[in-house]
């Protein structure tokens, strides 16, 4: 199983949120490169990023910051946030970032979706947030009435390889995933899931790693000290595919 840190970017720095409400943002580092550094020596491959504005503008707005991680670190970045046309999944891809989540354009534009999948195939995950089993879009602003379950299957038909799944409610609570919601979804399609929300000690690890998920996201976690990146990347290379 991978771990992925995370690196959430609103007005230039390192912030984490509280259930996705913007006016919680808690600036947690100084620096996003220095911080993508710190994983590093740490010993992680992968890192996950999120441009907060850019969901909530609708459009990149942290461009250069992502790039720079790209670019300067042996990361690879999975980058979400306000990525709505075919030409800024180009645009990133291009510019070095490993994989780009394609959020609430799986609800608003599942045409644009497919298109990527099939070109971009494993460079293309989908993050499917859930606020009361629903999807939430724009950066949380808005709930759809689309069942969670439900969008994961047509994500999975249209071409779609791997999954980001939160429940909102767990999101920088520190109080654990929600599992039931999680193996509901590894049941019900054959993406790969990566599990995001809520994570707070080893023991959230080993639990998702035995259950055979593919990824798991960890932010304020590691920010707050209460669970170790190193001991969560040797975790999960017990159970690596």
């Amino acid at each position: 199983m991978i771990i992925l840190p995370a690196i959430d970017i609103h007005n230039k720095t390192c912030v984490r949120l509280y259930q996705g409400d913007f006016d919680t943002a808690e600036k947690v580092a100084a620096d996003p490169l220095e911080t993508a550094r710190a994983f590093e020596r740490e010993g992680a491959s992968w890192l996950h990023m999120v441009d907060l504005d850019g969901a909530k503008e609708q459009s990149p707005q942290n461009r250069d910051i992502f790039v720079s991680v790209a670019k300067e670190t042996s990361l690879k970045v999975e980058l979400g946030g306000g990525i709505r046309s075919l030409d800024t999944v180009e645009d990133y891809l291009s510019a070095g970032i490993s994989r780009v989540i394609l959020g609430s354009a799986a609800v608003q534009n599942p045409d644009f979706v497919q298109t990527a999948a099939k070109e971009y195939k494993e460079r293309i995950a989908v993050g499917i947030d859930a606020k009361n089993e629903k999807v939430a879009a724009d950066g949380w602003l808005n709930q759809s009435e689309i069942h969670y379950l439900d969008l994961a299957k047509e994500m999975e038909k249209i071409g779609v390889k791997y999954i980001i799944f939160t429940d909102i409610s767990k999101d920088g609570t520190l109080s654990g995933p929600n599992f039931s919601q999680l193996n509901a979804i590894k049941e019900a399609v054959s993406c790969s899931i990566i599990a995001s929300g809520g994570i707070h000690t080893i023991d959230d690890i080993k639990k998702l790693a035995s259950q055979g998920f593919y990824g798991a996201i960890c932010g304020k976690s590691l920010y707050q000290n209460t669970l170790s990146l190193k001991e969560a990347l040797a975790e999960g290379e017990k159970y690596a595919e």
